[in-house]
């Protein structure tokens, strides 16, 4: 072989590989990172995941909060209870975190009426031990991690050292065990994002270092999505805390009387399902300042983002049946 094709070759063997085009064909192994709170589409998401693991595309690893409000784990526990995968791990971020809260007081509305065995954030271990535990536990390039919150948790699980659970830093981990990292991140080309906002220090590592691909979902394209309005109407849906949810923020949202906009269903849609044929990818990388704001460099390697291949309308329709699911707690 001439050393220039063998030079080549070895490039392309060691370089982040542009994500399959198609639908993902294996049951993914799925780690969920959310902010569950602040805003509710998180429940939207979360719902979506559980619907798609009951139809055996998934496999839920563990459910990761990156807030640390009073209530967050029993908050993730209540939905796994509702959805019949009570055991679902969870984990809080232990160490500085955002406390952020949704203003809707539909946290408070959902704990006091639905079963959970997990009371207190005291239960349940810190985010970037549990993150370790499941990730050394895996095989090699087999785990998606979505995330729909503050990039608090994979900074710190980038920057963690060995410990009882592997002899990697978290850097060789992520490496080894992580096949993509799909996030609701960034606004394109230009701009300001909440989830990217909230931490950017922890975004600026996570989107400078991370050399796994990244598929990121920006705030153009959940914004045109209005889901939970079809799920509010159904008076054949009951005790649901996922109708719950939509059901009281959007009485006190008036700009969401025709739905909620739905950032965070995107991403764990294309982390589960793949991103064809809904959207295409655009290469490049995401560039965090301090302030929190970004921008897309197009000649940035190993990060893509979302660009619509089809009209926002059927991801909503799509996103609004899947919503409805009602639980079966399928393997």
């Amino acid at each position: 072989m001439p050393m220039k094709i063998f030079l080549c070759a070895c490039m392309l063997l060691f370089s982040i590989q542009i994500p399959a085009q198609k639908s993902q064909q294996k049951k993914v192994s799925l780690i969920f990172d959310s902010d569950m709170g602040p805003d509710y589409d998180d429940v939207g998401a979360i719902a979506l995941m559980h619907a798609f693991a009951d139809s055996g595309q998934v496999k839920i690893l563990a459910t990761i909060a990156s807030t640390k409000y009073k209530g967050v784990a029993a908050v993730l526990n209540i939905f796994n209870t509702y959805f019949k995968r009570p055991d679902i791990p969870i984990a809080v971020p232990k160490g500085n975190a955002s406390e952020l809260k949704d203003k809707e007081h539909w946290t408070d509305s959902i704990l006091s009426k639905y079963p959970h065995k997990v009371k207190s954030n005291d239960e349940v271990p810190d985010a970037v031990a549990l993150y370790r535990k499941i990730l050394s536990a895996q095989p090699d390039k087999s785990i998606t991690i979505v995330t729909i919150g503050f990039l608090t948790n994979l900074s710190n699980l980038y920057k963690s050292q060995a410990d009882k659970y592997s002899p990697l830093d978290g850097k060789s981990l992520i490496r080894k065990k992580v096949k993509q990292l799909v996030c609701m991140a960034g606004r394109f080309p230009a701009g300001r994002e909440f989830n990217v906002e909230i931490d950017a220090v922890a975004s600026q590592t996570v989107f400078n270092n991370w050399e796994t691909p990244v598929i990121l979902s920006g705030f153009e394209i959940g914004v045109k999505i209005k889901t939970g309005l079809p799920l509010v109407n159904d008076h054949s849906i009951h005790n649901s805390p996922v109708k719950e949810v939509f059901r009281v923020s959007m009485t006190v949202n008036a700009d969401d009387k025709e739905g909620r906009c739905s950032w965070d269903e995107t991403a764990v849609l294309v982390a589960i399902k793949g991103y064809s044929p809904w959207y295409s990818l655009l290469e490049g990388k995401m560039e965090v300042a301090a302030d929190g704001s970004n921008t897309w460099n197009e000649k940035g390697k190993g990060q893509f983002r979302l660009v619509e291949s089809r009209p926002y309308t059927d991801v909503q329709s799509l996103l609004n049946h899947i919503m409805m699911h009602q639980p079966t707690g399928k393997k």
